[in-house]
């Protein structure tokens, strides 16, 4: 293992493109939110949006923590954007972090779930693309590789092939996006240096204010005293799902149902009595690959013992 993290990969398929990192100038205070999918993106981005903005959000996260490795938006849209920030910004993307540029002075968190838990929230998400969104990032000019298949409602095939079947050649499973299980992993192994922080979904469940404050030291965020219980209250899961639109903007286009169908459950164990014994032989069989370490945090997060 190198000491310092460097780039090994080109990320380009339907969703995403590695390359547009080339043309992001970094700040010293910059905070990039690393996730592969469906494993607590908006909740992290939430929470911090939240300790930036200790009386409330001035805008969706959507608009002032954009994903800048995403395809369907024009380039110099979002750096312009980004550069017109006076704020401290916070920067989403899905790229693991052997293709992701890593800076000294940027603080990034990596933010992962039990791949069981991914997966049923991966259902919702995709099974709920709007026509239109499927369309959009099949037919953005220069996507790499195959179009992003329509989803065919079959628990047992889709599970299958996500872990067994992969969309990189570098990785062993994660279609039809990336590795989940990977993904983490290149962040995991560099969690020794000052500027990476990993963060569990089922932590921030089990206790959002205790991890919240675990944030706001990481990030030397020093939200008031009197803010406190308020900035806690509006990253939980109910609240955020009484306005969703509130938080992530208007979504009708992408998905049917829009954001309260982008903002679903929040919950974990969904996958129980859905993935059969068959199910989970294949998972466990794809665990057992993984540093012992790193698969019992990735199952448990770091408060189970």
């Amino acid at each position: 293992m190198t000491t310092r993290p460097r780039i090994e990969h080109v990320y380009q398929n339907h969703h995403m493109d590695s390359t547009r990192w080339k043309w992001f100038t970094p700040r010293d205070d910059d905070i990039v939110i690393a996730t592969s999918y469906k494993a607590g993106t908006t909740f992290t981005q939430t929470i911090v949006g939240n300790m930036l903005f200790p009386q409330g959000l001035p805008a969706p996260i959507t608009e002032f923590s954009p994903w800048l490795d995403a395809r369907d938006e024009p380039l110099e849209l979002v750096l312009g954007a980004l550069e017109a920030q006076q704020q401290r910004r916070v920067i989403k993307t899905h790229l693991p972090l052997d293709g992701l540029p890593y800076y000294d002075n940027v603080k990034y968190i990596c933010v992962s779930r039990d791949p069981r838990d991914v997966f049923m929230s991966l259902l919702n998400h995709w099974a709920n693309y709007t026509p239109e969104a499927l369309a959009y990032a099949n037919m953005v000019p220069g996507r790499v590789g195959d179009p992003f298949p329509e989803f065919v409602d079959d628990t047992k095939a889709t599970w299958r092939a996500w872990m067994t079947k992969r969309w990189f050649e570098w990785e062993e499973d994660g279609y039809p996006y990336w590795s989940h299980l990977r993904h983490a992993l290149t962040y995991w192994q560099f969690r020794h240096l000052p500027n990476i922080m990993m963060l569990h979904f089922n932590d921030l469940l089990a206790d959002l204010d205790s991890e919240m404050r675990r944030i706001a030291a990481y990030l030397q965020i020093d939200v008031p005293a009197e803010y406190w219980a308020d900035v806690v209250r509006r990253c939980r899961f109910e609240e955020v799902k009484k306005d969703p639109e509130k938080v992530v903007g208007n979504m009708d286009a992408g998905f049917k149902g829009g954001a309260q169908t982008f903002i679903h459950k929040g919950t974990n164990g969904r996958w129980r009595g859905v993935l059969d014994d068959e199910d989970l032989a294949l998972y466990e069989r794809a665990m057992a690959k993984l540093p012992s370490d790193y698969a019992h945090w990735l199952a448990n997060g770091a408060g189970a013992r």
